[in-house]
C-alpha cells in the first residue's frame, strides 16, 4: 500500500508528463505551422524569419523531448489533430486572402498568442520541478519576443 507522499509524488509525476506531452505536441504544431506559413509568404526576409521560428520550435520540442526521457517517458512524435485542422484553415484563408504576407503574419500572431496563453496557464496551474519550470519560462520568453517582433512586422506590412 502506498503512502500519501508516494501517491502525491506519483500524481505529480503523471501531471508533469501530461503537461510536457501537451507542450511538445504544441511545439510540433507550431513548427509545422511556421513551415506552412513560410511556403505561403512572398517576402524573402519574411520567409527567412519564419524558417528561423520553425527551427526554434524544433529546438523547443527537442528540449521537452529530453525532459520526458529524463523522466523515463516516451515523448509524442507528432502534433495534434487541432494543429492539422488549423493548418488546413490557414490554407483556405490564404487562398481567399490571395496568399499575402499580411494574412500570414496575422495567423502567426494568432498562433503565438495561443502559445503564450498556454505556457502561462501551465506555469500558473501546475507544480513542476524548478528545472522544467525554468525551461518553460525560457521558452515562454522566446515566444513572447517572437510575438512582439511579428506584431512589428505586421505594422510594417500594413
Amino acid at each position: 500500500m502506498k503512502t500519501t507522499f508516494e501517491n502525491t509524488k506519483e500524481a505529480n509525476h503523471k501531471d508533469t508528463i501530461n503537461v510536457l506531452q501537451a507542450i511538445i505536441e504544441k511545439n510540433y504544431d507550431a513548427e509545422k505551422g511556421y513551415k506552412k506559413a513560410m511556403q505561403d509568404a512572398k517576402n524573402p526576409a519574411l520567409k527567412g524569419f519564419l524558417q528561423e521560428q520553425a527551427a526554434r520550435r524544433s529546438r523547443f520540442a527537442t528540449a521537452i523531448d529530453q525532459k520526458l526521457h529524463q523522466l523515463g517517458e516516451t515523448p509524442k512524435q507528432s502534433g495534434s489533430v487541432t494543429g492539422t485542422l488549423h493548418r488546413a484553415w490557414i490554407d483556405i484563408k490564404s487562398s481567399v486572402a490571395g496568399n499575402d504576407d499580411e494574412a500570414v503574419l496575422e495567423e502567426v500572431i494568432r498562433g503565438e498568442k495561443a502559445s503564450v496563453d498556454e505556457y502561462q496557464e501551465v506555469l500558473k496551474k501546475h507544480q513542476l520541478s524548478p528545472e522544467i519550470t525554468q525551461e518553460l519560462q525560457t521558452q515562454l520568453g522566446d515566444i513572447q519576443g517572437t510575438l512582439n517582433k511579428v506584431k512589428r512586422l505586421e505594422d510594417i506590412q500594413s
